[in-house]
């Protein structure tokens, strides 16, 4: 039976949370002379010279009404980077406690685990990218607090089936940290809807993908409230800054917009998969639920840097085990996809 509580580092359960001004203020008010700002205002403008929301009260507003999850279940953070370097610190002792990983996929688990003195355990993705769920489960030690999956899968590009997902939910302790950044463009629903039904699962997601704002570094951690309430306990008291929360907010009235450019996304993705299998380098395309493609090459070393030569940057991806000889390709417009193509035609 998973209890939260049993995880979390002590140290953490103990500690008080910092307390800013914006969090002891509850009210309205015309004068505030609290958070030592500059009162003067901002050579930018906008009324930046006041800390932003910790708490990004009306961004979760809107996320809640378009994800259909309460407010109280959602944590915004620094890109999902953010999130995944505080499930670290919340419930894995440094030096102490292990997580679980299934390669190939996002390097970034690894780093984290690195960074946190945290043992890095893996188990190997299968021939065609799915879960050796007997293995995972035979793999899980009692100092095993985190496994990560990545669906769709970043570099292979499929979808994990959630057979497996909801077999390792119910047969594990610990948390599940289910990366969806690219689930936008997957023919799948989110794991979202099921969020009530497992208390130790926390899905991940991003603005950086679908949504187009990369540059905006804002990512998301949807979980229980109990385990969304240690996120906002441990992070940052200003952790999204001001000008992300308006212009996220911005976007988010416009859903339509996000359709669209999915639609196109995949579109044009599904053109790339038709085209490559023709090309005379090319020994096989991945099946992808992403918005890129995972392609194996006679010669993966060659056509990479035949393309950047050709100012095309792809990624180079043969030297990951499970993924060698291939380049993990990002779905372009149609202009960038067909002078990749024209390229790849004329590589020798």
């Amino acid at each position: 039976m998973f209890n939260l509580k049993e995880i979390i580092r002590p140290n953490v359960l103990k500690m008080k949370a910092y307390s800013s001004a914006r969090d002891e203020f509850k009210g309205t008010a015309e004068v505030f002379l609290d958070a030592n700002e500059n009162n003067l205002g901002s050579l930018a403008g906008e009324n930046y010279n006041r800390y932003p929301d910790p708490q990004q009260k009306a961004l979760k507003s809107r996320i809640a009404e378009i994800k259909g999850v309460r407010p109280e279940q959602i944590f915004l953070g620094n890109g999902s980077d953010e999130a995944i370097d505080l499930l670290f610190r919340m419930v894995c002792t440094p030096g102490q406690d292990s997580m679980l990983h299934l390669p190939p996929t996002y390097g970034m688990y690894e780093v984290s685990a690195n960074l946190n003195d945290v043992q890095l355990d893996a188990v190997q993705l299968t021939s065609d990218f799915q879960i050796p769920v007997k293995e995972v489960l035979a793999s899980i030690k009692p100092t095993t607090k985190l496994l990560f999956i990545c669906s769709p899968n970043n570099p292979t590009g499929n979808l994990i089936e959630p057979e497996s997902i909801e077999t390792l939910l119910d047969n594990f302790d610990g948390l599940i940290v289910l990366d969806e950044a690219y689930a936008d463009f997957a023919n799948a629903g989110s794991w979202t809807k099921r969020l009530d039904e497992f208390p130790n699962l926390v899905i991940l997601q991003t603005f950086s993908k679908a949504w187009g704002m990369a540059g905006l570094r804002l990512g998301l951690a949807f979980a229980s409230e109990e385990i969304i309430s240690f996120l906002n306990k441990i992070k940052p008291p200003y952790n999204i800054n001001e000008a992300t929360q308006k212009l996220a907010l911005q976007a988010l009235q416009h859903t339509e917009g996000l359709c669209d450019m999915v639609e196109e996304i995949v579109q044009e993705r599904e053109l790339l998969m038709l085209a490559l299998p023709g090309l005379a380098t090319v020994e096989k395309v991945y099946p992808s639920d992403a918005n890129f493609i995972l392609i194996k090459v006679k010669d993966a070393d060659g056509l990479y840097n035949y393309l950047l030569d050709k100012g095309i940057v792809v990624r180079n991806r043969s030297t990951i085990k499970g993924c060698e000889g291939c380049l993990r390709i990002s779905v372009g417009t149609l202009e960038e996809n067909q002078q990749l193509l024209q390229a790849i035609s004329e590589f020798r």
